[in-house]
């Protein structure tokens, strides 16, 4: 398979794909497409199941194949931001924030990823479920805004506030801390608890999540008396 990435803050991924081969998406994620593309939704064993349903993503996966020659195939960005291709191998794995799976080749699996610590799903945000992408073949990512990346040595650490990890390798781990102070709390603006990840490996950040910008728009919305 071939693949494009077009566009600046609403980008696309165009996918050209030869005879027989197959891509991936959740529901609703293509933007067009040629007429030999064949598509067959799929919702896999329970457990798939289920674990799509904890990280927010629709129950199904479209399989989309190239019939009878060349196919071609759009996904689009749902937000502002960028799609990120990533590498996936049997010995490469990579944890991503919720919903933010757009499209792969046949050969990537997608799983629910929880964290360790109970603290991070009372109080983590978009730190507790996570979804791992495992297998082998290429992903592409939506992140939020534009993205910052890290390559963390082993055991260097850093801390980033709840919402803006938008990728890690699998190599990497997390955990939630609470920030420390009254004052700090009730009149730091930064909420009660941030992410601390710790190397070896990558880390990308996104510098708009989606959820940030849905609190601004809330606030400005007059509420009714």
């Amino acid at each position: 398979m071939k693949y494009e990435i077009k566009g600046d803050s609403l980008p696309v991924v165009i996918c050209e794909l030869e005879n027989g081969e197959t891509v991936i998406s959740g529901s609703g994620a293509m933007s067009w497409m040629s007429t030999n593309m064949e598509m067959q939704t799929v919702g896999g064993g329970a457990g798939k199941v289920f674990g799509r349903m904890f990280t927010g993503e629709g129950l199904f996966l479209n399989h989309y194949t190239a019939r009878g020659g060349a196919g071609m195939i759009a996904f689009a960005s749902s937000f502002p931001g960028v799609i990120r291709a990533v590498e996936i191998t049997p010995s490469h794995s990579v944890i991503c924030q919720k919903r933010s799976f757009l499209a792969s080749t046949s050969g990537v699996e997608m799983s629910v990823h929880f964290q360790k610590k109970m603290g991070a799903g009372f109080f983590g945000g978009e730190g507790f479920i996570m979804q791992k992408l495992s297998g082998s073949g290429t992903a592409f990512l939506e992140i939020d805004g534009s993205v910052v990346e890290y390559n963390l040595e082993k055991g260097q650490q850093m801390l980033i506030d709840t919402g803006y990890l938008a990728m890690m390798d699998d190599t990497v781990t997390m955990e939630i801390q609470q920030i420390k102070g009254v004052k700090n709390v009730l009149f730091g603006g930064e909420g009660l608890f941030n992410t601390l990840v710790t190397g070896p490996g990558r880390v990308l950040i996104q510098t708009m999540p989606i959820s940030n910008v849905a609190s601004v728009i809330a606030r400005m919305i007059p509420s009714k008396s």
